[in-house]
């Protein structure tokens, strides 16, 4: 499917020098701040509190987010979860369990207090029939906004963790990504789609070492999804570049990089024009619990555009992939004939 098409190709590596250098300056620069700044990272990663409560309607996020932002504890995370009478409160970890204990009571208070409710204790009635003593909220008429469903500590050692296994899930995402490359075209685009895919990543890092945007669970998730976005738009220009080489024989390397870039430019205004249009309604309708999640999927996709232009494109080119890397001998004499009919 195509809007337009491009009638004359565009001369892309004939930049590709200059664009790369700007490249490099920027990837400087983001390795630069994660090294001197480094990650801000969220309660997932460091540890902290998590209190669960259940609103008897739905919960009005706005208010309970300023109700818990009084305590002035720093970095606290406020959504909801599950249904919308269902809130989700991720406080920063104390040094002892009781303080931990006397965080997330203080958090209830406040939840309580902006639903014009008092505090106290309920014996409440198990599912097995035990009977338990938990903290309630209620109001003047008796009635009780929310309860208090469960309070759980996130020690740092699970945070360590969760950071060991978002590494690891980044490593073997990565080495995924070469084998693939490497098995369905050539070695030299292997080298250069992940070069790129590395570029796109280590810059939406960068960014959030710089601006000190929280890094959260749901932002590793966005940038492992920025490889694999990354990814296709390369193997769609790879594997242009191997048809092209089938097709034009006379065509110089970067004369058929040229032709591949410019013949996908439709698919490529396609395709990352309707996913930006999803992910900007994430960033301006989906409210704080989805905002950098959206903002580091914006980030990589602007930049996945031009590193598979130019970078993987170029990087190609540099390492000297050749007509003869691509074709094989056993279809080199059809391929011929075929290039010698047009």
């Amino acid at each position: 499917m195509e809007f337009f098409r491009i009638q004359r190709d565009i001369p892309f590596m004939r930049y590709a020098l200059i664009l790369n250098v700007i490249s490099f300056l920027t990837f400087a620069a983001a390795v630069f701040f994660l090294a001197t700044r480094g990650l801000h990272l969220s309660i997932e990663f460091t540890g902290g509190t998590v209190v669960e409560v259940e609103y008897a309607q739905s919960a009005d996020i706005n208010k309970a987010r300023a109700a818990i932002e009084k305590l002035a504890l720093g970095e606290v995370q406020v959504q909801t979860f599950g249904t919308s009478r269902d809130v989700l409160v991720r406080l920063p970890s104390r040094s002892d369990a009781k303080g931990n204990a006397e965080l997330s009571m203080r958090a209830f208070e406040q939840l309580c207090t902006a639903e014009g409710g008092t505090t106290g204790t309920k014996q409440y009635t198990t599912p097995q029939g035990e009977s338990v003593s938990r903290p309630s909220c209620t109001t003047a008429s008796g009635a009780e906004p929310l309860k208090l469903s469960r309070t759980e500590f996130v020690g740092p050692s699970v945070g360590d963790e969760l950071a060991r296994d978002g590494a690891l899930a980044l490593g073997v995402t990565v080495l995924g990504i070469m084998l693939y490359l490497a098995f369905r075209f050539e070695w030299k685009f292997s080298v250069a789609g992940i070069i790129a895919n590395l570029h796109d990543v280590v810059i939406i890092l960068g960014f959030f070492a710089f601006f000190q945007w929280e890094f959260s669970l749901a932002v590793l998730a966005a940038v492992l999804a920025v490889l694999g976005y990354s990814v296709n738009e390369s193997v769609v220009i790879f594997d242009r570049v191997r048809e092209s080489f089938r097709k034009f024989r006379k065509m110089t390397t970067p004369q058929v990089i040229d032709h591949a870039i410019t013949s996908t430019t439709s698919r490529t205004i396609i395709t990352h024009g309707s996913t930006q249009m999803m992910v900007l309604s994430m960033l301006l309708f989906g409210g704080p619990t989805l905002h950098y999640f959206a903002v580091a999927l914006t980030i990589g996709i602007l930049f996945g555009i031009y590193s598979s232009i130019f970078v993987a494109a170029g990087i190609a080119m540099w390492l000297g992939v050749k007509r003869e890397d691509l074709v094989k001998s056993g279809s080199r004499g059809v391929y011929t004939r075929m290039a010698s009919s047009l």
